[in-house]
């Protein structure tokens, strides 16, 4: 029989022995060691089922393909716009990807995005360079206008969500305001400014107690004596194009649910097998 050493949602830090036995199953933050699972990073104990994984108590957004997320315009090149993400890495969104209409050589590129403008884009390709580029050719993907944008912890973003994206269309729907959470931590919200300010303070107080069970419900009592009104929790609008990237981002934490298959030397060997096989048939 397998045994839990650590509790979830406790702090865990790396090289600490988190369960023993066959029975529970390393995912991410998490490795096997003969019977034991260990972590190998600073976080919160996260147990699915058997699956442990740590989820970061905080740390910079590294870019992945397909990841969903805000960036902010620094630099005009020859080729495109260049974009800060976030991250240690910018990202470069070409003139290709920036529009459906064609571009031609040397027109104002200011006609489309100019400096300080903020887009939700996607991210099309990571080299092992980091070198990153990005397209706002897509559902949901445009340039914003308007509102205002703030910062969170780029590991929060799936408690802001929240599971089939109810925590952030719950405050969409208590606050009236417009809300796109990118997966870098960036985060658009337009509204009336008294209903963005309650926006925002329910945002922070999800990335603040994010690690303490019982969320959703803290949150749905702290809209509701901040707006003095019944707060009702209701699926989100699948033909809201803002709720596009959000849906992404909540199957892709499902997935995540699920052990990474650990890799091995021998990796390649029906590959290996194949070949000797076809030289023995010739």
């Amino acid at each position: 029989m397998g045994e839990l050493i650590a509790k979830e949602k406790t702090t865990v830090v790396p090289g600490q022995v988190i369960a023993k036995g066959m029975d529970f199953l390393p995912s991410h933050g998490t490795y096997r060691l003969k019977d034991d699972v260990i972590a190998n990073r600073l976080g919160i104990l996260s147990v699915e089922g058997k699956v442990l994984k740590t989820i970061p108590i905080n740390g910079r957004y590294l870019p992945r393909k397909d990841d969903v997320i805000i960036g902010k315009v620094n630099d005009i090149l020859m080729s495109g716009w260049r974009m800060d993400i976030n991250s240690p890495y910018s990202a470069v969104l070409p003139l290709k990807d920036a529009s459906f209409d064609y571009i031609q050589k040397g027109a104002d590129l200011t006609k489309y995005f100019r400096l300080e403008d903020y887009a939700v884009a996607k991210i099309t390709s990571v080299t092992s360079q980091n070198l990153v580029d990005i397209t706002v050719k897509g559902p949901g993907l445009r340039r914003l206008r308007g509102g205002r944008v703030i910062k969170v912890s780029p590991h929060k973003v799936p408690r802001i969500i929240g599971k089939k994206v109810s925590m952030v269309s719950m405050i969409k729907n208590g606050t009236g305001c417009k809300i796109i959470v990118g997966q870098n931590g960036l985060v658009w919200l337009e509204g009336e400014p008294d209903m963005e300010v309650v926006a925002v303070s329910a945002l922070k107080k999800i990335q603040d107690e994010s690690h303490i069970s019982g969320l959703t419900e803290r949150i749905k009592i702290f809209l509701e004596k901040t707006l003095g009104k019944k707060i009702e929790e209701q699926a989100p609008n699948e033909d809201n194009n803002d709720n596009k990237g959000h849906e992404y981002v909540s199957k892709r934490e499902e997935n995540n649910k699920h052990p990474v298959p650990s890799r091995t030397h021998n990796a390649d060997k029906p590959v290996a097998e194949k070949l000797t096989q076809k030289t023995e048939e010739n």
